[in-house]
């Protein structure tokens, strides 16, 4: 099972889940569990389930914040909203992690070691390299190569995250500009293919002509060979006077004998 197929499974269960639970504590506890599972990427539909969205004003608000973290922000977001979010266990502090790789990720394909353990609060290289093969592309969710030479990671492919609400505009208006492109590129595509197929017409009428030209070449060619062979027979085939002159010119003559007197 691939990351996405297993990313629409595991999102399946986990909103069953939550559309039957009604109490704060079981809700708090399923957050938990989804916010930890180490093959969840994907929150914004759990976030959606009517029972999570009703906890907004209650006590067990801040699992709204919790799981909209986990949805749409990094771990640089939650250093910098420590008081309206609960302290998160080791295993949440991994994924948000991984998370906060997937965002640098869309922004550049060329992460800097330095920026890296910036943003995620890492202290040297080694500890850097080992979350990122480790956790990172060993659970498929990037791939890249590390360059230690040139300290960076260059990404070749990152999972999506979810779509913030802001960034929603945005994507139907980069989705329309290529629906655009793309019509205007098959227009291009079929006038050109009703061109060449114009000219494929040209072309085979044009060569039918020059075949028909040929053909009425070799026909009168050939009429002429064989009134030439016929008129060649009838020359040599019957014989003429001049062949009988001939024969009398060579045949011999007797000679007439004198005439004797009496």
């Amino acid at each position: 099972m691939d990351i996405e197929d297993k990313q629409a499974e595991l999102i399946k269960v986990f909103t069953k889940e939550a559309s039957v639970l009604a109490d704060g504590p079981s809700l708090e506890t399923l957050v938990q569990d989804a916010t930890s599972h180490p093959a969840l990427f994907a929150f914004s539909e759990i976030l959606s389930v009517p029972t999570i969205t009703k906890l907004d004003g209650t006590q067990y608000s801040t699992l709204l914040n919790v799981l909209r973290l986990f949805a749409y922000g990094t771990w640089k977001d939650y250093k910098s909203n420590l008081g309206s979010i609960p302290s998160l266990l080791p295993d949440q502090v991994r994924k948000l992690k991984q998370l906060s790789v997937l965002t640098l990720s869309e922004t550049s394909k060329v992460l800097t070691y330095d920026q890296l353990m910036r943003e995620l609060d890492i202290s040297n290289v080694r500890e850097l390299e080992d979350f990122l093969i480790n956790d990172c592309m060993y659970s498929g969710i990037v791939r890249g190569k590390l360059d230690q030479l040139r300290r960076c990671f260059e990404v070749q492919f990152a999972a999506g995250r979810d779509l913030r609400p802001d960034q929603l505009n945005s994507m139907i208006l980069t989705l329309t500009n290529w629906l655009g492109t793309s019509d205007n590129l098959l227009h291009t595509i079929q006038e050109k293919i009703k061109w060449a197929d114009t000219m494929s017409e040209v072309d085979k009428k044009h060569r039918k002509e020059i075949e028909d030209k040929v053909e009425d070449v070799k026909k009168t060619l050939k009429a002429a060979d064989t009134d030439l062979r016929s008129h060649e027979e009838f020359l040599f085939s019957e014989p003429g006077p001049m062949m009988d002159l001939e024969e009398d010119r060579v045949r011999p003559k007797r000679r007439r004998k004198p005439m004797s007197s009496s």
